[in-house]
């Protein structure tokens, strides 16, 4: 039997693509698509704002349709709205949305005691397996006796309005947790002076539509190691959401990641 998914932020550049994507899969049924309250194509249907056959799924503001897993790939305000009805009706959901604030991180893990969460900065299957790399390589330099300078440069669409990027963010949260990073840099300008050993320093680059690329850079005297991830069409966070839906479906309540989707 097919699993039934809702999306959340159905209309969004991403929701759309998660949309006509999710139409194409034979394990998979749309059954709601939501969007806010001031939306004015609600009511449309949502395989026409996709610009795929009808679906008989019209764009709506509350959820009305039981479904097995919900996607949330929308704003930081509509992600607090949907995580409350997926607390309130005990749906599984997989939180795509970056940009969410402490409170908001707080309120999700929390939330995975009641039901089944999967929650990552980044939905890209190989963003996620260059996480792991980037984990290796942190363990391996640690102790390096040269000492390895970590730099972590992001490139995304002029669009984006958080910076840096959730992903961006991750990849300094794992290698600091490796090799003990305390100072994250965001930028530089004037006279710094001396780079310390302990930073890490973020660069997000906002140019045309990319849809995202991070390159980590370790600099050692003499040597210098770079892992890049590049995406080149927005489809691959949703073919990740959609995989995470599948993982996410039956769980038990717990927050889970795009590691245990790819069983690293």
């Amino acid at each position: 039997m097919a699993i039934r998914i809702g999306i959340n932020g159905a209309a969004g550049r991403m929701g759309q693509r998660l949309v006509a994507l999710a139409s194409a899969e034979p394990d998979l049924k749309l059954v709601a698509a939501l969007e806010h309250a001031a939306h004015p194509r609600l009511g449309t249907d949502a395989g026409a704002i996709a610009g795929v056959a009808p679906l008989n799924v019209p764009l709506a503001n509350t959820l009305s349709e039981s479904v097995d897993v919900m996607i949330d790939f929308s704003v930081p305000t509509a992600t607090r709205a949907i995580l409350a009805t997926c607390l309130d009706q005990e749906i599984p959901l997989v939180v795509a949305t970056t940009g969410l604030d402490p409170d908001q991180q707080e309120k999700i893990r929390q939330a995975a005691r009641k039901i089944p969460l999967l929650w990552a900065p980044s939905m890209s299957l190989a963003v996620n397996l260059a996480m792991k790399l980037a984990e290796t390589a942190a363990r391996s330099l640690k102790d390096h006796p040269s000492g390895a300078d970590v730099e972590i440069i992001e490139r995304h669409h002029r669009f984006k309005v958080d910076a840096p990027s959730g992903t961006a963010l991750k990849f300094g949260e794992i290698i600091a947790g490796v090799m003990g990073q305390t100072d994250h840099r965001h930028g530089r300008s004037g006279r710094p002076g001396q780079r310390p050993h302990g930073e890490i320093g973020y660069h997000a680059l906002r140019v045309g539509d990319d849809p995202g690329e991070h390159t980590i850079v370790f600099g050692l005297l003499g040597e210098t190691l770079e892992l890049t991830v590049r995406a080149t069409s927005r489809d691959c966070y949703a073919h990740g959401a959609l995989a995470a839906a599948r993982f996410l479906a039956g769980k038990k309540p717990g927050l889970y990641n795009m590691n245990d989707v790819l069983g690293l």
